[in-house]
């Protein structure tokens, strides 16, 4: 029972601490990087890296009438969400950024209601709407509202994006596995990314060191090692609470950000990353929890005036 508790100590803390170190490892790869070209790098260091794990591994490779699926999905949560997070991160804040991904489990709660029936409580409705707020916050914090109001809007969107390949997947995570099923996922983003290969070339030779080991570093590890990280905490406690751990994520991004690149984050950037993932959390609050916390509390101001 220790070992296990070590395991996953240690699986929850790779996983906040590689996600967190991306942001950050983002900023440094787009000094000398395009936003296309760092995504199609990062994830053909992946890929590769995958494909070395499948063949070691003897992977089953996915029925033909998969794949289309996947590949899409793969697109979706990977190729488009790298792409726009890369965009995004020109005029947004590695720290800021962080906090904007968050709102992906608000995104997947409301499409898991739109198009699966899943109920969509009142606690879920006032935790989006915390966040929402929460956003609005960073946004005033940037201080640039032109160039930074149109990062954030990217960044939200690939949240969105994502959020689309964290509804659509469980079906395969089943059939296939949830290693096997991301391995294919990135190689679906990497396929389309390889319209952007033209120019990469000259980019590397002309690239600093540091920007191209910060992508390389991307693709090899927060690319890769968390997602099997989460696999083995999933495998133990479920994938809703495997999850709840990386909403840490943020608020070491920020952290990591100053430390890293030198980004001191402002007052109301961290007063709205606080508000954003604290209605984040909200979402996930049940309803007989709410009764627990609510119906004492009105309960005592009752007694008091009686």
């Amino acid at each position: 029972m220790r070992k296990k508790t070590v395991q996953m100590i240690i699986s929850n803390s790779l996983m906040i601490g590689l996600w967190a170190s991306a942001f950050p490892g983002i900023r440094a790869g787009l000094e000398d990087y395009t936003p296309e070209h760092l995504a199609l790098f990062r994830l053909l260091v992946g890929s590769l890296a995958l494909l070395l794990f499948a063949v070691f591994t003897q992977m089953r490779l996915p029925d033909m009438k998969d794949i289309p699926a996947i590949f899409f999905l793969g697109f979706l949560g990977f190729a488009l969400y790298h792409s726009l997070l890369n965009i995004g991160e020109k005029t947004v804040s590695a720290g800021v950024a962080s906090l904007l991904v968050t709102t992906a489990p608000i995104f997947s709660a409301m499409l898991s209601c739109l198009f699966f029936r899943e109920h969509f409580g009142f606690t879920k409705w006032i935790g989006s709407i915390i966040s929402l707020f929460g956003v609005s916050l960073i946004a005033f914090g940037t201080g640039d509202y032109t160039y930074s109001l149109k990062g954030i809007v990217v960044i939200l969107l690939a949240a969105f994006s994502e959020s689309i390949y964290f509804v659509f997947q469980p079906r395969y995570i089943k059939k296939y596995g949830f290693i096997p099923f991301v391995t294919f996922a990135i190689w679906g983003g990497t396929v389309p990314m390889l319209v952007f290969l033209p120019g990469l070339g000259g980019e590397m030779i002309n690239a600093s060191m540091n920007a191209t080991l910060s992508i390389v570093y991307l693709g090899l590890l927060p690319t890769v090692v968390p997602y099997f990280a989460l696999a083995y905490v999933t495998s133990l406690v479920g994938a809703s609470e495997a999850t709840l751990s990386l909403y840490v994520t943020p608020a070491l991004a920020l952290i990591i950000s100053w430390v890293w690149i030198g980004e001191i984050p402002v007052f109301f950037s961290l007063l709205g990353g606080v508000v954003t993932i604290g209605g984040v959390c909200f979402t996930y609050l049940k309803g007989n929890k709410m009764n627990q916390i609510l119906i004492p509390h009105f309960s005592s101001k009752r007694g008091n005036k009686l």
